[in-house]
């Protein structure tokens, strides 16, 4: 008899902050037909976002598990979803005022952008392989039909299109290798993998099929974390899509890419060896290789773009691979400095939140209504016509850098500290000398401000997209980015207590 387990034996009620938000949208679909005003809808957006905050710190500490083991209420879940919600309510605020002035303004556009929120955040607590791939789905297909939201735009649509394709085949390899990690160990349940390596290791068949599935996993969520060589579709897709759902998704995908990334490496094949003795999991190598060709291409090529959106594309592929650093010294055979290195991932990806959203913010402000790309040269003079706004892009583009007294200087620290105590030297040296090389892309910005510019050009840059509701967003970034930067205690308190790393040590 089919044995059908109760609400109470489900445990819901870890999964509200999540669960909570795409029951709202579910819901807000059929509600935003009758609002005459869209306005409405985007209120009731950020107070539900608002209400799946405060749940989220009611289940932060939990430590428990839902849905039969396959969703986990532990610190890392609550801290990727305060990223995750923060990013989202950032990017509804930059989204309102551009959606009216660009003639794009449609209540689904909230619903869309709140599916993929929950998507990330089941992402962040999906304790099993087919979790992952549900939310991985639910987190990317509204960030196809985003990308494309601009009507009648050749290189909005195109931008949808290649997004689609090119995520449907990385879905694709994602199920391939969570299946040949089936077949070898039978089971799809994370802590449960885990356990099963200390008996697979030394069996040909199986330590093949893990390799090989391991491989296809680490494409599928390569390209969803745009890290090389599955960057490719990232310049385009930044470029084309509308500037709100550039930086949303800018942010978004990394943390749900890089959340279930970190589930699987560190929970599940944290015991992953070729030959019995090694130091450290198979799959470090790859990682470490990945991050350092990451940071080379993303950084170097990101010198020659003059148009804001593809500069910042090949800049968030480089941030890419600072935290692939992070992943890479995460399969050192050591649980705590596991632990340690997701705990400066998450620091990491906290400072890119506020970063990276804020400089967008400012690239937007500074974009025409028909959507023509910001350049380089729309940057001269601003510094004499809008000060504040300019000196908040400085910050940004400092703490993108790494300078001291910004939330960026903290996550490179933290991480380049990790892959150092996992004795990556080599990597720790090319992340520190790529950050040098991005520098000089992120000051030319600074240069432009400041010291360009005669009196037409800063009468002509006008920022009419500078709106409150952007502005507000710009504020909310700038303080997060400098907060972080002078008090890092106030998220070290919290990622301190992350502990995922499985406690399953190689034989």
């Amino acid at each position: 008899m089919l044995d059908v387990p109760s609400f109470a034996d489900l445990n819901l009620e870890l999964t509200l902050p999540a669960l909570f938000l795409a029951v709202f949208t579910t819901c807000l679909l059929v509600i935003d037909l009758y609002l005459p005003k869209k306005i409405t809808t985007a209120r009731l957006t950020l107070g539900a976002l608002g209400v799946s905050f405060l749940i989220n710190l009611f289940t932060f500490d939990s430590g428990e598990t839902a849905i039969s083991g396959m969703f986990v209420a532990d610190p890392f879940t609550g801290f990727m979803n305060i990223i995750i919600l923060t990013t989202a309510v950032i990017g509804v605020l930059l989204s309102v005022d551009y959606l009216k002035r660009t003639g794009m303004e449609r209540g689904e556009y909230y619903s869309l952008l709140l599916f993929s929120t929950a998507g990330m955040m089941f992402m962040a607590s999906a304790n099993d392989l087919i979790v992952i791939f549900v939310s991985l789905e639910l987190l990317s297909i509204p960030l196809y039909v985003m990308s494309a939201f601009r009507p009648n735009d050749v290189k909005s649509e195109e931008s949808g299109l290649k997004y689609f394709i090119l995520g449907a085949f990385a879905s694709a390899f994602f199920v391939y290798g969570a299946a040949l990690i089936y077949g070898a160990t039978g089971t799809t349940y994370l802590p449960a993998i885990a356990e099963q390596m200390t008996t697979i290791n030394g069996l040909d068949n199986s330590v093949f099929y893990m390799l090989v599935g391991t491989a296809l996993i680490i494409v599928g969520l390569g390209f969803k974390v745009a890290v090389v060589p599955f960057h490719m579709w990232t310049p385009d897709v930044y470029d084309g899509a509308p500037t709100p759902v550039t930086a949303f998704m800018s942010v978004g995908a990394k943390v749900g890419g890089f959340a279930a990334l970190f589930r699987i490496m560190v929970v599940a094949l944290p015991a992953f060896i070729i030959n019995e003795g090694d130091a450290a999991t198979a799959w470090q190598t790859t990682a470490w290789v990945i991050a350092a060709a990451t940071l080379i291409l993303g950084n170097f090529v990101a010198i020659s773009q003059v148009n804001v959106k593809r500069m910042f594309a090949y800049s968030s592929i480089a941030h890419a691979g600072y935290i692939m650093m992070a992943v890479a010294a995460a399969g050192a055979n050591n649980g705590e400095l596991a632990d340690r290195a997701v705990q400066a991932a998450l620091i990491y990806l906290l400072a890119y939140a506020f970063t990276n959203l804020g400089a967008f913010g400012i690239a937007m402000a500074l974009e025409k209504d028909d959507g023509t790309p910001v350049m380089l040269d729309d940057f001269i003079g601003l510094a004499k016509s809008k000060p504040i706004l300019a000196m908040m892009m400085a910050v940004f583009m400092f703490s993108l850098t790494g300078i001291p007294l910004t939330g960026g200087f903290i996550g490179k620290w933290l991480v380049f500290s990790a892959t150092i105590e996992a004795d990556l030297i080599p990597l720790a040296i090319i992340g520190v000398l790529t950050s040098v090389i991005s520098a000089f892309y992120y000051v030319r910005i600074i240069v432009n401000m400041y010291l360009k510019g005669d009196e037409e050009e800063v009468e002509g840059n006008a920022a009419e997209g500078a709106t409150p509701l952007v502005t507000w967003a710009v504020y909310a970034s700038f303080a997060g980015t400098v907060l972080l930067g002078i008090f890092p205690t106030l998220a070290t308190n919290l990622t301190d207590m992350v502990s995922i790393a499985s406690t399953v040590t190689i034989p």
